[in-house]
């Protein structure tokens, strides 16, 4: 009825299916783990043109010239002049202060006076 070689082929074919089967399942897999890091990529560079909107937002030139006339008094700017403008090596080394982490840092969103809002990165 079956020959021996019969026996072995049919081993060979189903030891090859098996392989085939394993290898197709591995590759899905694989796949599967492509399209989250894909997904992964977009959501960084949708928040990375969020921060770029941002950005540009709060450095406007017209928001920045209110926001140092509203805080003048706090800020002392003046104007600069062709004398302020030196090296480097011209500046004296100031004495470093290290920050209180446990502490916030404030700011003008503190105190409510900054109109802007802008968008946030939520994970």
């Amino acid at each position: 009825m079956f020959r021996t070689s019969d026996i072995v082929l049919i081993a060979v074919m189903v030891s090859a299916a098996a392989f085939t089967y394993k290898t197709k399942h591995e590759a899905e897999e694989q796949l599967v783990a492509v399209r989250k890091i894909e997904q992964q990529i977009r959501f960084e560079e949708d928040s990375i043109d969020l921060l770029k909107a941002d950005w540009s937002l709060l450095t406007q030139p017209a928001r920045l010239q209110k926001l140092a006339e509203t805080y003048q008094a706090e800020l002392q700017l003046q104007p600069v002049e062709a004398r302020q403008i030196v090296g480097l090596d011209d500046l004296p080394s100031r004495p470093i202060e290290a920050h209180d982490p446990s502490r916030p840092l404030g700011g003008m969103a503190d105190n409510g006076t900054d109109k802007v809002v802008t968008g946030a990165v939520v994970r």
